[in-house]
């Protein structure tokens, strides 16, 4: 307020001149003042000229605070200036360390505008996905025509993963992930995962050839120790255990192989679905378990939905026996087992629960990991592969569902599968 003194008291003085005269000659007040106020627009446009040629030429001078409104109105203009061409050169510096970054990263990284057109890309996204310097503002579909990646950019998941193959190299496959960074700004990221394909492939190969391979050695294997047992007519107690104790363990190395084969191949092979009636599954599964309960009606099954389910039903099958086949194989002979199939609003739930001896809080998060074993003595007869309830949580994944578990040491477990149908009804 003090810089408007100068001005405030000049034009004060100037009028109190123009009422002296008038008070003296008794005329020429509206002369005067007008007059005055021509004399003070005069000053007002100068000062705004000067003002408009500081902006317009570079060189800008640095005025005495201690002069006019005008004057320190320059100076802050001055000083303004400055600092945004401080931070502007603070800002390209910032931009060229990204670039440079960015540039030595593997991956590759294109910056998308509002539109989907490419602002910017590093070194990477020339070698995998084959853009030049002149693809700069070209709409991105222009270059990438895949289908799944037109409906992947558009819809703009954060939490989203696009494998397509590399546009110029057909043996690369690339993991695309999406991020927005600013307003109508994203941040594109294309990650070669072909080593981890291969790996994986490796991996499935493996297995594959160890389990067809083991088939044939455990299928002689329990042949001959089936015709030994025959074989004899007054077999010693010795010979008796020992073969038995044999064919458990050829049985339990066949269930094994056969678990690792079916997680090889629900890991990799594509799942077909169908609308499936759970309902008769789950009476299959029960009629097909029912001698694990040594003779008892220890399956208590109850149908509360009639719902078809689109999904595999081989998978299904193997999920839902695995659950009821191991409740009744630790918990007590004499408890029972209660399967629920039913509906609540559009999810549908399966409930198996067992009366045995319950899990820990601490392994609850593992108990679904393979070979992954809860620490509790069991006999030989009661052991399995360590893979059913994997082979639950990867079936379950890939019909898009949940496995829930809830358990209390020393009264039981209830394993929970929901199913949600919203998009299905």
């Amino acid at each position: 307020m003090r810089f408007w003194t100068k001005d405030i008291l000049g034009l004060s003085f100037a009028i109190a001149c123009a009422l002296f005269a008038h008070f003296i000659s008794g005329q020429y007040l509206l002369e005067s003042l007008f007059f005055i106020s021509i004399i003070y627009s005069l000053i007002l446009v100068t000062k705004l000229t000067q003002l408009e040629r500081s902006l317009r030429t570079e060189h800008k001078r640095i005025i005495d605070p201690k002069n006019t409104v005008w004057d320190e109105i320059q100076q802050h203009i001055f000083y303004a200036d400055k600092a945004n061409t401080k931070r502007q050169k603070k800002l390209i510096q910032i931009i060229k360390k990204f670039r440079k970054s960015t540039d030595a990263l593997p991956d590759a990284v294109v910056v998308l505008g509002k539109n989907n057109q490419i602002d910017w890309f590093n070194n990477a996204a020339h070698s995998v996905l084959g853009f030049n310097k002149k693809d700069k503002g070209q709409y991105i579909f222009n270059l990438i025509h895949t289908p799944a990646f037109i409906d992947f950019i558009h819809e703009k998941k954060s939490d989203a993963v696009l494998n397509i193959p590399s546009p110029t190299q057909a043996d690369i496959t690339l993991e695309i992930k999406i991020a927005a960074y600013g307003k109508n700004a994203y941040l594109l990221v294309a990650h070669d995962i072909s080593y981890l394909k291969n790996i994986e492939r490796m991996r499935k190969n493996f297995v594959d050839n160890i389990s067809h391979e083991l088939r044939t050695p455990l299928t002689v294997l329990k042949g001959y120790l089936e015709t030994l047992a025959e074989m004899e007519e007054d077999p010693s107690p010795m010979l008796t255990l020992s073969l038995q104790q044999m064919k458990n363990q050829s049985d339990r190395m066949q269930h094994l192989t056969d678990d690792l084969l079916l997680l090889a191949n629900l890991e990799t092979e594509k799942s077909e679905q169908t609308h499936v009636n759970v309902a008769a599954v789950l009476e299959q599964i029960c009629q097909e378990s029912s001698p694990l309960g040594k003779g008892k009606d220890r399956l208590q099954l109850n149908i509360e939905s009639n719902q078809a389910l689109l999904a595999n039903q081989k998978e299904l099958h193997s999920a839902f026996s695995n659950l009821i086949v191991n409740a009744l194989k630790y918990s007590p002979e004499e408890s029972s087992v209660k399967i629920h199939w039913h509906k609540n609003n559009h999810l549908l739930i399966l409930d198996v629960t067992d009366q045995g001896e319950g899990i820990a809080k601490a392994d609850l998060p593992k108990i679904t990991e393979r070979f992954y074993r809860v620490n509790v003595k069991r006999t030989q007869e009661e052991r399995g592969t360590g893979l059913g309830l994997s082979i639950v949580k990867h079936v379950l994944a890939r019909h898009n569902a949940q496995l829930v578990i809830n358990s209390t040491l020393g009264k039981g477990s209830t394993f929970r599968c929901i199913f949600n149908t919203a998009p299905h009804e």
